[in-house]
């Protein structure tokens, strides 16, 4: 079992739901996160929406603070968002989290059939979504470089995503079903700022319903 008390690797900015001490970075669920991750968002909303009490842990990836032997020992992939469980466990990889979580909420179906076409959307948004949306976002609005300068296939595969989406909101108000789950919260992260990554809504008007209707759930 890892340590009760892991190394402290970046700032915190902010209690979760539940009044956590400022000064209690124990008992209580740790985010290490970057704000300007939707992956790391993705585990903020989740305690959020589910009144979980957490401490954030401000990790600047630009920064390196995710490249510190401290954080290395702690994940060694170097990767954000990290959460350490309240009996000191560590947690990676954003839509593992959520599952955690989410366990027990009405943010996973019962429904066994409804549940798996949940992890459908989960499955497929990092393999088919994250590594296009995600990635032009990060080269244009984070890195800060011109539209020339990002790979037409990274564009072109984007908007096949985006294309998904739609026809996969075409029946529903939520990817799984009539209510909000955690495939919306998986893809709402980075379709919420595909624009910031050069792509284009306007043409995709069930996924633009879709973002304010989760964003509207979900209360951010």
């Amino acid at each position: 079992m890892a340590s009760p008390n892991p190394p402290f690797c970046g700032q915190i900015v902010e209690a979760g739901a539940g009044g956590a001490r400022p000064e209690d970075l124990t008992m209580t669920l740790l985010i290490y996160g970057d704000r300007v991750s939707g992956n790391c968002l993705k585990v903020k909303w989740t305690a959020d929406h589910l009144g979980i009490p957490y401490r954030w842990l401000q990790t600047e990836v630009r920064e390196g603070a995710s490249r510190t032997p401290e954080f290395l020992a702690l994940h060694p992939a170097g990767q954000v968002p990290v959460v350490v469980l309240e009996d000191g466990r560590a947690l990676a990889q954003s839509n593992a989290i959520i599952l955690h979580l989410g366990e027990g909420s009405a943010l996973i179906p019962t429904d066994a059939y409804q549940r798996a076409r949940m992890l459908e959307w989960m499955f497929w948004e990092q393999n088919s979504h994250e590594p296009y949306i995600a990635v032009a976002r990060r080269l244009r609005f984070v890195e800060g470089r011109p539209a020339e300068a990002v790979d037409p296939g990274l564009m072109t595969r984007g908007y096949a995503a985006l294309a998904r989406l739609e026809q996969g909101l075409a029946s529903s108000p939520f990817l799984a079903g009539e209510a909000v789950s955690l495939a919306d919260v998986a893809l709402v992260a980075y379709t919420r700022v595909a624009h910031e990554g050069g792509f284009d809504l306007n043409a995709y008007p069930a996924v633009k319903a879709w973002v304010a209707r989760v964003e509207a759930a979900l209360g951010i």
